[in-house]
């Protein structure tokens, strides 16, 4: 969106950025998420003060039975219909629609709770007896609002990486007018405009090389650290980076076209488009409330009709049953674990944003990986040296040392790692696309391609066939001459993580697919998949194809998890069920993932599924117990002691409902963190290492 910047303007800011707004509606959009936590904030804690209030009053009342009651009803009232005010329009609206759900629990426990309350203080002599549940009604809403507040503190902020994105993309070009040369805003440049670029410069916008011969790293798009050689006719993408020579190109996508916009586009596209999850706790309500509401409503009548007992104890059955199933401890079933889960996560380097992250994790059941950081190291290094290793790894390496291709960087340290000794080179020469020349002594070094060593007349039969086969298996081989005779070859390549092999082999044991996405070509992409156990894969791929593999998937019914570790990953990290982007990626990438993986460990995409599917476990737990407490005591408050004791039963039912609060609450802190027994799997050891009991 576009805004004028001045004072009058509609402006928030977050993190030290101020935002600047169209319209009043995109700025409370913006801004609700941190309303709502304020919100949430200032409510638990007025909550948890008359709250602590109301429960010294009950248990340690210092006034008379009537007075007492008085003031935990001023106490109570406040928690019940200003704190509580959000239950009663959720269950509101679920009435209005005729479904059932966690509020019109909470809205119905609470209120049978104050409502018969309230009466009991009022007119002592309605129930016939003093008994009250003010403090039950307060801790339900109080321990409700303080799970929300968890929940909401541990969900994903709004992500800036739409932003940074496009700070990648350089404010000035280079325009070529005529026969000189002016720098422009990079929002002046059309379609057909000839700009130009030097080496180290980022590319301003999508082009096509008119002239000049260079090398782009283009890693920020297609996530390949390996550039790629550029000469006339050569599609370059804007935010990409210029490595070696000068080049001129002309503009064919600009502004919101680009491929940089394009990618960050879909990125907040597929942010915006996630429907939240579906609550495990709504769906048991859904068949909790009315199956209560008609166990109490059949031992009211019951009792009344069958039993003789008066309207007045009739009354009394329904409401306490209806206060006996409300489940305090349900506020905190689900936070409880997740932030035991997300601790445990977070000491083991796996930091999971938000609750609805930890769902999908656990439910994933394909896994797309990023080749090149993500299975790969991400750095090329020297794989094998051909023909006089020595010989041909001293020159090379003497003569690599005045270029800046990465490959070169992996040659010099490769000859540094074996202490071999540089030589004095002079009459350095790059040729952009083919190789390099260097005169070292009497001798005039080259290395390259295949094809530049031909184009200069030297013969490769000895070596050729061996180099074939390395590039074969993924590998880029470059000759080494002297003069007009070739000494060997060096192969190169992107090393394979340690533990990637291992990583692919667990996620099979648990009946996860795992197929790979890469930019690279066929041949280099295939080699990769064999080595790591990898059946299917996909190569050649652009930002935006990615993103399509990942919505094929989603049609299949598939939970999928994408990882990676570039910017180009960052659309279909967002497209994914679930995002987990590589601890040794970009912060683009970073904001994007639901999970992110600190350590450099494939290992630890393992250990975030495992650790989220232990949590899910515990939440389903806690809401057994949650409800269990409650629940067993229904045939208690709908009467099947009257038999025995008659209605002087409900004088002990308020202590029955603080205790099976109480054991209920303790329950489930301590189940969860039966949570941090969690060992994270080894990269090292065979055996898997999960939780004990579960």
């Amino acid at each position: 969106m576009s805004v004028e910047e001045r004072g009058d303007a509609l402006k928030a800011e977050r993190r030290g950025v101020t935002f600047y707004f169209c319209s009043e509606t995109c700025m409370k959009e913006f801004v609700a998420p941190a309303v709502e936590l304020g919100k949430l904030k200032t409510l638990v804690g007025v909550g948890s003060v008359l709250t602590i209030a109301i429960l010294a009053l009950t248990y340690l009342p210092i006034l008379p039975p009537y007075s007492n009651n008085l003031v935990l009803l001023l106490l109570a009232s406040p928690v019940q219909f200003v704190l509580g005010s959000r239950f009663y329009r959720g269950a509101y609206h679920a009435v209005k629609s005729l479904t059932s759900n966690m509020d019109v629990l909470i809205a119905l426990g609470t209120s049978a709770a104050f409502g018969y309350s309230m009466v009991a203080t009022l007119f002592p002599s309605f129930f016939g007896t003093e008994g009250v549940y003010y403090d039950t009604a307060a801790v339900i809403i109080t321990l409700i609002l303080t799970g929300r507040l968890l929940e909401h503190l541990t969900k994903d902020r709004a992500s800036d990486a739409v932003r940074k994105l496009l700070d990648m993309k350089p404010t000035v070009a280079h325009l070529v007018r005529g026969d000189s040369v002016v720098d422009v805003p990079v929002e002046e440049l059309g379609v057909g405009d000839i700009f130009e670029i030097k080496p180290g410069e980022r590319i301003p916008t999508d082009g096509r090389v008119t002239s000049g011969r260079t090398s782009i790293d283009e890693s920020i798009i297609t996530g390949e650290s390996i550039p790629v050689e550029k000469g006339p006719g050569s599609e370059v993408i804007g935010g990409s980076i210029n490595r070696a020579g000068y080049f001129r190109a002309e503009a064919t996508k600009v502004g919101e076209d680009t491929v940089l916009s394009q990618i960050s586009r879909m990125v907040e596209e597929a942010q915006a488009g996630k429907a939240p999850i579906q609550r495990v706790a709504d769906k048991i309500a859904e068949y909790f409330v009315p199956a209560v509401v008609g166990i109490a409503f059949a031992s009211s009548l019951i009792w009344y009709i069958l039993g003789g007992i008066p309207a007045a104890t009739s009354i009394l059955i329904f409401v306490s049953v209806v206060i006996i199933a409300c489940p305090c401890a349900l506020g905190i079933a689900t936070p409880a674990a997740l932030l035991v889960g997300t601790a445990k996560g977070a000491q083991n380097g796996i930091l999971l944003k938000s609750g609805e992250a930890l769902e999908m994790a656990g439910k994933v059941d394909t896994v797309l990986l990023d080749k090149t950081g993500t299975i790969t190291v991400g750095r090329p290094t020297v794989t094998e040296v051909g023909g006089d290793e020595g010989e041909a790894l001293s020159l090379g390496a003497t003569v690599e040392a005045a270029s800046q291709h990465p490959l070169a960087e992996a040659i010099v340290s490769e000859a540094r790692r074996r202490r071999l000794k540089l030589q004095v080179l002079t009459d350095f020469q790059s040729f952009p696309g083919l190789g390099v020349v260097g005169r070292v002594g009497d001798k005039l070094v080259r290395l390259g391609k295949r094809e530049f060593m031909r184009e200069n007349g030297i013969d490769l039969s000895k070596l050729d066939a061996r180099a074939s086969a390395l590039e074969a298996e993924g590998n880029t081989v470059v000759f080494v001459a002297a003069d007009k005779d070739v000494l060997g070859t060096i192969a190169v390549a992107d090393t394979l993580k340690p533990d990637a092999e291992r990583a692919i082999s667990e996620l099979r044991k648990m009946n996860i697919e795992s197929i790979m996405l890469t930019g690279d070509n066929n041949s280099t992409a295939g080699a990769v998949a064999k080595k790591v156990g990898i059946a299917a894969f996909y190569a050649n791929l652009l930002p935006q194809e990615k993103e399509r593999i990942i919505e094929k998937l989603q049609a299949q019914g598939r939970t999928v998890a994408m990882v990676g570790d570039g910017v180009n990953d960052a659309p279909a990290l967002a497209k994914a069920n679930i995002g987990i982007a590589i601890g040794s990626g970009t912060d683009v990438a970073k904001e994007t993932g639901g999970i992110i993986l600190i350590k450099d460990r494939l290992m630890d995409v393992v250990g975030a599924i495992k650790l989220s599917r232990s949590t899910l476990s515990k939440i389903k737990q806690n809401l057994l117990w949650a409800f269990g407490y409650n629940t067993a005591l229904i045939p208690v408050a709908g009467g099947v002691l009257i038999p025995f004791y008659g209605v002087s039963v409900y004088s002990f039912l308020p202590f029955l409902a603080g205790a099976a609060m109480a054991f209920s609450s303790v329950t489930v802190v301590a189940n969860s963190l039966l949570l941090s027994r969690w060992r994270i799997p080894s990269s090292s050891r065979t055996q898997d290492t999960q939780m004990k009991n579960g």
